[in-house]
């Protein structure tokens, strides 16, 4: 399978890291006939916004949401999770996402830049702890039933999965511990 990391604003060279040291094969993908020759996506963590816009000035937007409508396998980290969740809550909003999670997600909850911070998680189906890093991160407020809470962080979901689908509110492939992008590549067989 060919996994393709959105490459229009982001952690796109760390995600192509841990990806390449989990053993997936990762594509950059910028445009439309990138993302149709790709079995699954990361959407890396970034500028909500920013990577919305550029999605739709792309012309990603919508094969990206037929694409997650017919099952394929995507994994949002921070502002990936805030692209992929159905509903918004809060001021700021972001218009231009997938919306094809369960889930509801606040930006920037935890506060700016300076408030970003590492803790140690408990992630169902690893062994031991994972470090996690929080950077300007978003708070999962609400999960829907199909939504498998994965990990928390001080009572609130951080990493979480519906299908084969996965978003977490922290940047795994800041830490050099491939286990959460490991789980993603064992996703991609399910269901086959």
């Amino acid at each position: 399978m060919k996994v393709g990391v959105l490459s229009l604003q982001g952690d796109v060279r760390e995600h192509t890291t841990a990806l390449e040291r989990a053993g997936a094969t990762p594509v950059q993908v910028r445009y439309e006939h990138e993302l149709a020759d790709v079995d699954a996506l990361v959407i890396p963590g970034g500028e909500s916004t920013t990577i919305g816009k550029l999605l739709d000035r792309f012309g990603l937007l919508e094969p990206l949401k037929e694409r997650a409508a017919d099952g394929m396998p995507l994994y949002g980290t921070c502002a990936g999770a805030i692209l992929l969740a159905r509903e918004i809550t809060g001021e700021q909003e972001a218009p231009d996402r997938v919306g094809s999670m369960d889930i509801t997600v606040r930006r920037n909850a935890y506060g700016r830049q300076v408030d970003s911070f590492e803790s140690d998680l408990q992630v169902d189906g690893l062994p031991g702890p994972f470090r996690a890093v929080f950077i300007r991160a978003p708070s999962i407020e609400e999960v829907g039933p199909g939504v498998e809470v994965l990990a928390r962080h001080g009572g609130d979901p951080v990493l979480v999965r519906q299908g084969r689908q996965l978003a977490s509110t922290f940047h795994p492939e800041m830490t050099g511990d491939n286990r959460v992008h490991e789980l993603f590549l064992e996703m991609l067989n399910e269901g086959e």
